[in-house]
């Protein structure tokens, strides 16, 4: 093969005593990234996969691309749909929202993988494959309209502060993406929340439609006071309008459709935990029948069902929450760490009118106890099983 030719001939100047050896780490970046490794282990007994880290942060890649793809499409539906354009084709609307998707993509990679090389150089690691998926969670959980050094800014503080300062790669005890965009929410809040930023240059044009607001579901409903007001949103952003995803929201977020054939991927290869995943809904389902059940408040009464389609629910119970460095280990942890994400998520959102999204924050919080979770599910299993040896010695 002409390609793995040419990297074994090069590859020399980056070896140990090369003239281009400072660069090995992310000469080495490169060629893994290209070639799967053929080092093998010198002693000890190991079990050999026919996957290694890459593979399984590309598998990731894969599954989040339909609802990549389908975020593009949105991004040019929606600006179009503002600018009254009820006529745009397909590719008119995708051509759009790719072009206007692909900056953050770049800026995205770009920032968070030159961060990692610099790192990995002054330690002299290998560079890790972590970013792979980070680099393209980040543009998929913002607003279209975020300003592109915002993005840069919070992408090398996450890096750094999320992830290096920790270890690197498997060391970290957040979501690195995540923490991008509570930096982005908590710093630049008025780029991150209200009407204008769902919808690309809705807020600058001169030419949008009189009266098109741009806002998503979760900021009407956090203004609903009356019976009457949530059912006009309800009329708005039908069940079916909110489980294909033609609605406002962050570029990713929207496409319940999408989000569900990801899901199925990362099930298939076994590369997410089902159980993390049905825990997780089940505890925002059981939090919303429990608000429907009290109904104190007007957002109270909104159907349990609809609390799991809308927002950024779905996208964070599937592609955030399965993380496998942040979340619980422990089989029974996982069970216990996907409810009360799923369930603090729901109690945020309706509770609190500040945040009328409460994924971000709610799996944040989880990831921090995860290990907590998982010392206390260990910890029980010891005892249950000295319990049994001290029986069996009796």
């Amino acid at each position: 093969m002409g390609l793995r030719k040419f990297v074994d001939k090069i590859k020399p100047n980056f070896e140990k005593g090369g003239k281009l050896h400072f660069l090995h780490s992310t000469f080495d970046a490169f060629e893994t990234f290209l070639f799967v490794p053929n080092t093998v282990t010198k002693k000890g007994s190991h079990i050999r996969d026919n996957i290694d880290m890459k593979r399984t942060m590309i598998i990731v890649v894969v599954s989040l691309v339909p609802a990549l793809l389908f975020g593009m499409w949105n991004t040019g539906y929606q600006y179009n749909l503002s600018m009254g354009i009820t006529d745009a084709g397909l590719m008119q609307n995708f051509w759009y929202g790719f072009l206007r998707i692909l900056p953050l993509l770049v800026v995205s990679y770009a920032v968070g993988l030159g961060t990692e090389f610099v790192f990995a150089q002054i330690r002299k690691h290998e560079v890790a494959e972590g970013f792979l998926v980070s680099g393209i969670l980040i543009p998929m959980i913002v607003p279209i309209d975020v300003p592109l050094w915002m993005v840069g800014v919070a992408t090398f503080l996450a890096v750094v502060f999320g992830k290096e300062v920790f270890g690197g790669t498997g060391m970290n005890i957040v979501n690195p993406a995540l923490l991008t965009r509570a930096i982005l929410f908590f710093a630049y809040p008025s780029k991150m929340s209200g009407a204008l930023v769902w919808v690309n240059n809705l807020g600058s044009n001169p030419n949008a439609v009189d009266g098109y607001s741009g806002a998503t579901m979760l900021g009407e409903l956090a203004t609903a006071t009356t019976p009457d007001q949530l059912t006009h949103v309800q009329e708005k952003f039908s069940v079916m309008h909110q489980i294909i995803g033609n609605i406002p929201g962050s570029i990713g977020e929207t496409s319940v459709i999408a989000i569900a054939i990801g899901a199925m991927i990362l099930i298939f290869t076994g590369i997410g935990s089902w159980k993390t995943m049905f825990a997780a809904f089940a505890g925002g389902a059981a939090i919303g029948l429990l608000f429907n059940a009290i109904g104190a408040n007007t957002y109270m009464t909104l159907p349990w069902y609809e609390h799991l389609f809308i927002g950024g629910f779905a996208f964070g119970m599937v592609f955030m929450i399965t993380d496998p460095v942040s979340s619980a280990q422990t089989e029974t942890g996982k069970w216990i760490y996907g409810f009360l994400a799923g369930a603090i998520a729901i109690i945020i959102r309706v509770t609190n009118p500040a945040y009328p999204e409460g994924v971000m924050l709610s799996i944040l919080l989880m990831n921090i106890f995860a290990p907590l979770i998982d010392f206390y599910v260990v910890k029980a299993n010891i005892n249950r099983r000295l319990k049994r040896a001290k029986v069996a010695i009796k």
